[in-house]
C-alpha cells in the first residue's frame, strides 16, 4: 500500500496488492503520533491516534473512532453491543475534539473522577472494515485504541484490511538462530529463535530434553510478563507458572522425553505493556482484569495462537501435550492444527495479591484449578 486514493472515487479504486509492509510502518507511525489512512471495502478513514498524536496548535476533529467498550462507559451503547469489547464505535460531539480532551476520553483512568461526559452521539460507520482495522492497528502498536476522524492532518501511510492479513500470516514466521542454552531448571536446553519478515517481535522457543519422534513434548505456551517473569510481581502467577513448567519439563527430560517452552512477546495477553499497566491502575480502583480491559477498549484474549501453531510445526511438534488450565488454550490450538493429545494440569498456590486476579481467570474466563 501506502498509496493515497488518486483521482479515483470509493467505487472504481482498484485496490493494489496487499503488502504487509505497510502494517509496520502503520504501527510505527501510531507510535510516532502520525496520521495513518486506512482503507476498506467501501471507503476509508484518515485517523490521528489520540493518545500519541501531536500538530499543530488549534487542531480540532468533529468525530472520534472509539471502541465498543468504551461507548458502552460513555452510555453510547448497550452492553449487547458491546459483547465485543473492541468493536469500533464512530462518536460526534457536541463541540469538536482537540487532541486534549481527545486523551482524556480515551484514557479511562479519569472515568471515577469526572462519570459525566459528552454529550455524544453514535454515527453510522461507512467502511466498519476500516474502522476494525484501525482499532487492531492500536493494539498491535500497544496505544489507546482511540482516534480523531478526518483531522486534515497528511497520513504518513496509507494500509488496508488485506494489508493487515498479510501482516498476520503465521508462514511469514521462521527460525532465525538457535543455540545450546543450559539453564537452571535443566542443562540439557536449546534455545530457538523465530522472526516475522515485518514484525519487530522475536519469539523465542526453550527446548528441554532430547526431542524424540516416540514421545510426545510436554509444552507450555507463555506470553511474555515483564513484571511477572522478571520483576517478581505478586499480582499475577506468571513468574511461577514459567518456573513450574520448566521444572516439569526437566522432569520430563530425566524420565526420556522432552519438553517445549514457547516464549511468546505478547505481553499483557496481547495488549502490550503499558495498556497492561494501565489496566492495573484500574484494578487498583476496584475493576476486575476482565474489566479493566474492557474499560481501555481492548479485548480480554488477544494473543497469536497461530504464531504458536506455526512455531510448533517449525520444531516439528505438531501432537503436543500442553500444560494448561486453560480449556480455551485447548480450543485455540486445536483450531490452528496442532493435536492436542492431553491437558496436564498446573497446581500453583495463590497469594493474598493475586487470589481475585485467579478467581477472574477461573469464573469469567473459564480457567480450571487444575
Amino acid at each position: 500500500m501506502g498509496t493515497a486514493f488518486g483521482p479515483h472515487s470509493a467505487g472504481d479504486r482498484v485496490r493494489p496488492v496487499s503488502d504487509a509492509r505497510a502494517v509496520a510502518r502503520a504501527i510505527d507511525a501510531l507510535r510516532h503520533g502520525w496520521a495513518i489512512r486506512v482503507e476498506g471495502q467501501n471507503g476509508a478513514l484518515d485517523l490521528l491516534p489520540a493518545e500519541t498524536g501531536f500538530a499543530q496548535p488549534g487542531l480540532y476533529a468533529a468525530r472520534m473512532l472509539i471502541s465498543s467498550a468504551r461507548a458502552a462507559t460513555l452510555k453510547l451503547a448497550n452492553q449487547r453491543d458491546a459483547a465485543v469489547p473492541e468493536a469500533p464505535v464512530l462518536i460526534h460531539g457536541a463541540e469538536p475534539f482537540s487532541l486534549h480532551s481527545a486523551r482524556e476520553l480515551a484514557d479511562p483512568a479519569l472515568d471515577l473522577a469526572r462519570p459525566l461526559r459528552g454529550p455524544f452521539r453514535a454515527e453510522h460507520i461507512e467502511d466498519h472494515g476500516a474502522a476494525v482495522v484501525a482499532l487492531e492497528l492500536a493494539r498491535l502498536a500497544g496505544i489507546l485504541p482511540a482516534f480523531l476522524v478526518s483531522t486534515g492532518v497528511e497520513p504518513a501511510v496509507t494500509v488496508s484490511d488485506d494489508d493487515l492479513a498479510a501482516f498476520k500470516d503465521p508462514l511469514n514466521l521462521s527460525i532465525q538462530a538457535r543455540a545450546r542454552l543450559p539453564v537452571h531448571a535443566c542443562e540439557q536446553a536449546e534455545i530457538v529463535a523465530f522472526r516475522a519478515r515485518d514484525d519487530t517481535r522475536e519469539h523465542v522457543a526453550l527446548v528441554i530434553g532430547t526431542q524424540t519422534g516416540d514421545r510426545v513434548p510436554l509444552v507450555r505456551l507463555h506470553s511474555e510478563c515483564l513484571t511477572g517473569d522478571v520483576l517478581g510481581s505478586l499480582k499475577c502467577d506468571c513468574g511461577p507458572q514459567l518456573d513450574a513448567a520448566l521444572a516439569a519439563m526437566a522432569d520430563e527430560a530425566n524420565a526420556g522425553g522432552w519438553g517445549v517452552l514457547l516464549y511468546l512477546r505478547q505481553e499483557g495477553r496481547g495488549i502490550g505493556l503499558i495498556n497492561k499497566l494501565r489496566a492495573y491502575e484500574l484494578q487498583d480502583q476496584g475493576f476486575d482484569t476482565v474489566e479493566a480491559n474492557e474499560r481501555l477498549g481492548l479485548p480480554n484474549e488477544a494473543r497469536d495462537f497461530p504464531v504458536a501453531a506455526r512455531m510448533l510445526d517449525l520444531l516439528g511438534a505438531t501432537t503436543v501435550r500442553l500444560l494448561t488450565n486453560n480449556p480455551a488454550k485447548v480450543a485455540a490450538l486445536e483450531g490452528v492444527g496442532v493435536t492436542v493429545a492431553e491437558r496436564v494440569a498446573h497446581e500453583l498456590p495463590a497469594n493474598p495479591h493475586n487470589v481475585r486476579y485467579l478467581a477472574t481467570k477461573r469464573d469469567r474466563s473459564g480457567h480450571l484449578l487444575r
